[in-house]
């Protein structure tokens, strides 16, 4: 019979969490994608108590053992032990990393993920922090939605999401950086792909992931102040416009309580609104003053394209815009290889092929600056 521990998070010295989170470990909630915690550990048997809930969507999680991973499922309501591991060698220490793979569901008052507890027969180990720290902003790409899952695949739901089978990750691997990444399927930078404004990721930056709605989400820090002096990158990595060029292609939004709507317009000849396509540019000025704000020493790099590339001219003015205005020699714009029939995940967004091949872009373009 094998004697199992059972720790607080708390009481584990050598516990190494990813992402942006509260700091609070009893219990430590996760909010955005890739979120988790990474251990080393010599041990035959390891568990992890997890707690969950949702409206419709269930959240799921990686199991990731010496950079490999190793089996992926959804966390079902309430509060569970998983097994990760059992019958492994005690004597070899083990990395261990258990990943959300969903993203942050701002529509769902209801969801989360906690992680209470550990229950084990071995001995912690240290966890060394890499070299380099990246950030990553984006929408449902960096949300990896798609990125697992055959091409005919059309149900949105969050088993076609994932935080492993994405460029942030195999960035991060490349570069050997730690990563966090802030992502909302829709959003945008001035707009969300329907024309909503509010759905667009600058407004919420400064908080520790304030997209997400109710009074539980509240509670557990969600709408807090983010401590950036605890974490600074070294790399921020923009992948934002996918959404602000598909609010040019919807219907307009309407706001049910101020009754006001929103469009970005086309012309008749169905050529971008100048007056629009202006608005988007000014607000891609504007985010690169808010992240150098919060990060006075990163590299920012805008990468897009992975879904076509109709807003990059606009992305680069609002980049050069910021430059010349600000002076900052450190902001880049980057052309990400588009997707193809080839490279095409579920939900007819990027796969696991196109996010191979935009890692290798970005990871060699981030190995040049630092």
């Amino acid at each position: 019979m094998i004697d199992l521990k059972e720790y607080k998070l708390s009481e584990i010295g050598n516990l190494k969490v990813h992402g942006r989170v509260t700091g609070d470990l009893s219990p430590l909630a996760l909010f955005w994608t890739g979120s988790g915690i990474e251990l080393n550990i010599k041990a035959s048997e390891l568990w992890v108590e997890l707690e969950s809930d949702y409206v419709s969507h269930e959240p799921w999680i990686s199991v990731i053992i010496n950079g490999v991973n190793v089996s992926r499922q959804m966390v079902t309501r309430g509060r569970k032990w998983i097994c990760i591991f059992r019958g492994m060698n005690s004597d070899v220490s083990k990395n261990i990393r258990i990943l959300k793979e969903t993203q942050a569901l701002n529509e769902d008052p209801l969801s989360c993920l906690l992680i209470l507890g550990i229950k084990s027969d071995g001995e912690f180990l240290p966890v060394m922090d890499r070299p380099y720290k990246i950030e990553f902003i984006g929408d449902s790409i960096t949300s990896g939605e798609g990125a697992i899952g055959a091409k005919d695949e059309d149900d949105w739901i969050m088993m076609w999401f994932s935080a492993f089978n994405n460029y942030a990750y195999m960035v991060a691997e490349e570069v050997n950086a730690d990563y966090r990444a802030l992502s909302q399927s829709g959003w945008g930078v001035y707009t969300g792909y329907d024309n909503n404004p509010n759905k667009n990721l600058p407004d919420y930056y400064e908080k520790v992931c304030g997209t997400l709605g109710g009074e539980m989400n509240k509670r557990l820090g969600a709408h807090s102040d983010n401590d950036f002096t605890l974490w600074q990158p070294d790399v921020i990595v923009v992948n934002l416009g996918t959404n602000d060029e598909g609010a040019f292609n919807n219907p307009e939004w309407k706001d049910d309580v101020s009754g006001k709507t929103y469009k970005q317009r086309k012309n008749a000849d169905g050529s971008f609104n100048v007056e629009d396509f202006k608005k988007f540019e000014q607000a891609v000025t504007g985010f690169l003053y808010k992240l150098r704000n919060y990060n006075p020493h990163a590299y920012i790099i805008w990468a897009y394209g992975m879904l076509g590339d109709a807003m990059l001219p606009a992305i680069s003015r609002g980049a050069k815009e910021y430059q010349l205005q600000s002076g900052d020699n450190k902001v880049f714009v980057l052309s990400l290889p588009n997707t193809t029939e080839e490279t095409i995940g579920a939900r007819y967004h990027p796969g696991i092929l196109s996010h191979k091949q935009a890692a290798r872009v970005l990871a060699d373009y981030i190995k040049k600056l630092i």
